[in-house]
């Protein structure tokens, strides 16, 4: 069966560079793997054609080799890989970035995991911000053997079943394929049960709660989100912790409502300073109020604007403004004297 042009196998011109050679081959190689393609021998078989052309083409010599004798070049076996073993050697590094990293990186310096909290705050702590503690579990080294899973005095062994590189081959057709060992967990050594730290049962972590006291600034809202690093989970193999993200959730007041940095409220007033306009105290989200003139006939539903009075800004100078929604309150309540002067007012004529 005649072999097909290695340019058509992977789709580049002849005039291709080395980096568009890898990146062709890279995007078949993610398309045909046989890990991706278990049940499909026609993936198998164009993922060793795509191997066999990279393998040629990906090399100055052999391909200028190629480029002048075509296939029969290589007709005594010369410039092709010739075990699994070799092939898996020679494309590493592309494997390595397609399916989860290389033997070298397994045993490097890892970060830990970042953690989340959602922390529910008033829109009071919200305004003029606040100090939380809050309680955050999180995995950490074993303080007694600081992260290695040894007892006093004893030493790790290397791994008898990926002889301590972390990763062990597993055979598909001609190909030998790196997976994580199930026995180290990639870390490329053992220990024996009676070596173990009895903190932590040789894993190297304990779960513990620490406290964490978090600085809420003025005017934040739901959605905020504040990072305290190194607060995350512990590192692997010496790498540093992660971070801590912390949420904050704020809640709803009945006496207000927020639009933004902007404040909404209620005051209630009754008919007769609405009709004839008087003073009325208008609850301020800091505590206390502040006493603001109405006009006279002021309108239910009308607002008086307080400058300066809402949520401050975050991280920037200044507040939002607070709005004071009148409410006009019709008594349903009157005594004989003052039902009377309605009576009286109403022969006077129409009130507008």
């Amino acid at each position: 069966m005649s072999k097909r042009d290695y340019y058509e196998v992977l789709g580049v011109g002849r005039d291709a560079g080395a980096a568009e050679v890898k990146k062709a081959f890279r995007q078949l190689a993610m398309r045909y793997h046989p890990d991706r393609n278990p049940d499909d021998p026609d993936a198998e078989e164009r993922f060793k054609e795509a191997a066999e052309a990279y393998d040629v083409l990906g090399d100055d010599e052999k391909r200028q080799r190629y480029d002048r004798f075509g296939h029969s070049a290589f007709d005594g076996g010369a410039g092709r890989t010739q075990s699994a073993e070799d092939i898996f050697s020679h494309f590493g590094d592309i494997f390595g970035d397609l399916f989860g990293g290389g033997r070298r990186a397994r045993n490097r310096p890892a970060r830990g995991s970042d953690l989340r909290y959602d922390l529910e705050i008033g829109l009071g702590e919200a305004v003029s911000g606040a100090k939380r503690e809050i309680v955050i579990p999180r995995i950490v080294d074993c303080a007694d053997c600081s992260g290695s899973g040894l007892r006093d005095g004893a030493s790790p062994t290397t791994c008898t079943h990926c002889g301590g590189n972390g990763q062990v081959g597993r055979q598909q057709g001609p190909f030998l394929f790196s997976m994580t060992c199930p026995h180290c967990q990639g870390a490329g050594r053992s220990v024996a049960e009676k070596d173990r730290c009895s903190g932590c049962g040789g894993a190297g972590k304990t779960r513990i709660e620490r406290k964490v006291t978090i600085k809420v600034p003025p005017g934040v809202d739901t959605g905020t989100r504040m990072r305290i690093a190194g607060e995350g989970e512990a590192g692997e193999r010496g790498g540093p912790a992660g971070d801590l993200y912390v949420v904050l959730v704020v809640q709803s007041d009945e006496r207000f409502e927020r639009d933004g940095d902007d404040l909404h409220t209620e005051i209630e007033v009754d008919l007769l300073r609405a009709v004839l306009g008087g003073e009325a105290d208008v609850p301020l989200v800091d505590g206390g109020t502040e006493r603001v003139r109405l006009p006279a006939g002021v309108q239910p539903g009308e607002r008086v604007r307080l400058r300066d009075k809402g949520v401050p800004h975050l991280g920037a100078a200044g507040r939002g403004d607070l709005y004071a929604h009148v409410k006009v309150s019709v008594p349903t309540r009157l005594t004989k004297e003052q039902r009377k002067l309605f009576e009286q007012l109403v022969d006077t004529g129409p009130m507008r």
